[in-house]
């Protein structure tokens, strides 16, 4: 396999070895990515890359692949001057730990509640973003 790099104005090929590629992909398992979980696990591979002193032609390709998939995400997820939401939040914990609104019915007690608040119809009142801090063990400023 060929992979071609840009050098003072030339264009050159470098060989990619397809097994020492292949047993790369097949440790990182590079994915779309969909989660912050997901990109701070890729960003992760990324620095561990970039930090090598001479990567090989496979690691190169991986370290392009890893980055174009990240700044795919983070286009889509943080855009520009957006600011993230309370209820935004919350559904981004719930996807990122495969919860389900039944899930959160310890938290706010009805699953009308759970619907309303993620919806954007109901805000989250202080207690409630107390006890979903504790819930998701993060801090309860992300949900007021």
């Amino acid at each position: 396999m060929l992979n071609t790099t840009k050098r003072s104005g030339r264009t050159t090929a470098i060989r990619i070895d397809k097994q020492a590629y292949g047993r790369l992909l097949a440790e990182t398992l590079p994915a779309a990515v969909e989660t912050e979980t997901e990109n701070r696990r890729m960003i992760a591979i990324a620095s561990r890359l970039m930090d090598k002193a001479d990567l090989s032609p496979e690691e190169s390709r991986l370290l392009k692949l890893i980055a174009t998939l990240c700044q795919e995400f983070e286009q889509k997820f943080y855009k520009a001057g957006a600011t993230a939401t309370p209820e935004g939040i919350l559904a981004d914990l719930m996807v990122e730990r495969g919860l389900k609104q039944a899930d959160l019915l310890p938290v706010f007690g009805s699953r009308s509640v759970v619907s309303e608040v993620l919806s954007g119809k109901r805000g989250i009142t202080k207690k409630q973003a107390k006890a979903l801090a504790e819930f998701f063990h993060v801090s309860p400023e992300l949900f007021i």
